[in-house]
């Protein structure tokens, strides 16, 4: 069971945080991929850099995440100002899903990297628990507690004690559309749960599927769920079954699974229906979305503000081709879900330490976030620096929430239940999404599954 330290602080702000988004969500008209230029500003030295850094040439560093394609290309750039402010030589290493498995199997080879981005902070509690992960050292620290809220600081606490260091946000409650597809359908930006069946019915009738579902992916299903949950239940529902204080055979559970079964239950409504969802990746769920001009495979597709990575692989442009509304509100309120990528010491090092420090510096932040596809959780990264308006806006709200927002819940879990491809939440929602008819049957799975990893705390 997860120490208090890791569980999260949340509650005013996401009211304030989803109107924040509804109604400044104006859009630029550049690409959220980056272009050469922009590429080309990211791996230029940071101007009045904000942290020190030592000398260390000859050191050789590894850093391990689950990052591929653009996502890695632009942490390499990161990586590339750390090496030149510091003579030290960088690797990226790139890890598989659930990457604590990933890591055990490096650390039992005498290999393992010297620092890890653990996706969640059930991994960095696991972590800690295995006697990989390393305390931060005092200058990482100091970064950390002049960059962070009291809030995004807890998350990469385990038992009062700082390990990992939040270099990576994402808001998980967006859904880009086909800007094309809406103007043909007369379709209108929904606020409400009802307004999204009634603008994915418009969708439907001009011709074009509504709906882009990433099945293949387990992680995508969740924070559908989790937006769903939120909304409807409650934030003190949703920190109970987080903390698995309440059964997955909740009747809140019941209700927000037959909301989801609304749109997944209508093989009409999904690309592919619902086979093809199932064998759909999240990158080809956001690039089929956006190819094919005004006749796309799906017109919407929901996942977080990192979707503008994928979209920069297509010929769509965010803020003309490709706009984007905040998740509907089921309930009183529209939802606000947080995810992040957290960075791990796992040989503590001078070096090491200092490639932490500087992630946890606006200086790093700061280069990625000019390359787009980006949310840094670091409140002293200007929000100039975001390429264009959507996410500008995407990143005032997250500052604005302060201590007070809700962590993916799955992220929360332990791993074996929220973090495994093929296995707990991830499988147990794929079977809801393959037969959304039976609402008793995923309840029942998933408390099974949670019951079993949270008593493991695995």
């Amino acid at each position: 069971m997860r120490s208090r330290s890791s569980t999260i602080r949340t509650g005013r702000a996401v009211g304030a945080v989803a109107a924040l988004l509804a109604g400044g969500l104006v859009l630029g008209a550049c690409s959220g991929g980056g272009d050469d230029d922009k590429k080309d500003k990211g791996s230029s030295p940071s101007a009045g850099a904000s942290v020190s850094l030592p000398r260390l040439d000859g050191a050789n560093l590894e850093i391990a995440a689950v990052w591929t394609g653009q996502e890695q290309t632009n942490f390499k750039k990161v990586l590339a100002e750390f090496e030149k402010r510091t003579g030290a030589k960088v690797t990226f290493v790139p890890a598989q899903d659930p990457i604590v498995n990933f890591l055990g199997s490096k650390i039992a080879g005498g290999q393992p990297p010297d620092v890890a981005m653990l996706p969640q902070p059930g991994a960095i509690k696991q972590a800690v628990d295995k006697g990989w992960a390393k305390p931060v050292g005092p200058d990482a620290l100091k970064e950390v507690r002049k960059n962070y809220s009291q809030g995004w600081q807890d998350i990469g606490k385990v038992d009062g004690k700082q390990y990992g260091v939040y270099y990576k946000a994402a808001n998980k409650s967006l859904v880009w559309y086909n800007a094309k597809v809406f103007e043909n359908a007369g379709a209108k930006e929904p606020a409400t749960w009802k307004d999204l069946l009634t603008t994915a019915q418009a969708v439907y009738d001009s011709g074009v599927t509504p709906f882009s579902v990433p099945g293949a992916d387990g992680w995508p299903l969740t924070d559908w769920f989790e937006n769903v949950y939120l909304s409807q239940a409650g934030p003190e529902k949703y920190d109970q079954l987080a903390q698995h204080k309440i059964k997955w055979t909740d009747p809140s559970v019941k209700q927000a699974l037959r909301t989801l079964a609304q749109i997944w239950g209508k093989k009409d409504y999904l690309a592919g229906g619902q086979n093809g969802a199932l064998q759909t990746e999240f990158p080809n769920s956001v690039t089929q979305t956006f190819t094919g001009g005004d006749q796309p495979k799906a017109a919407m597709v929901y996942e977080g503000d990192f979707v503008q990575v994928n979209i920069g692989e297509t010929k769509a442009k965010v803020g003309t081709d490709a706009k984007v509304f905040p998740f509907p509100a089921v309930g009183p309120t529209a939802p606000v879900v947080s995810g992040g990528d957290a960075a791990v010491v796992l040989k503590d090092s001078k070096a090491a330490q200092a490639l932490v420090a500087f992630l946890a510096s606006p200086d790093a932040a700061t280069i990625q976030a000019k390359l787009g596809g980006y949310l840094s959780p670091n409140r002293n990264v200007p929000v100039s620096a975001y390429p264009n308006s959507v996410q500008q806006k995407i990143a005032k709200a997250l500052i604005a929430s302060g201590d007070d927002f809700r962590f993916d819940m799955s992220d929360q879990a332990p791993q074996a239940f929220g973090g495994t491809p093929g296995k707990g939440e991830w499988k147990d929602l794929q079977d809801f999404l393959k037969n959304p008819s039976d609402v008793a049957g995923a309840q029942a799975a998933l408390e099974k599954d949670a019951a079993a990893a949270y008593g493991s705390g695995s």
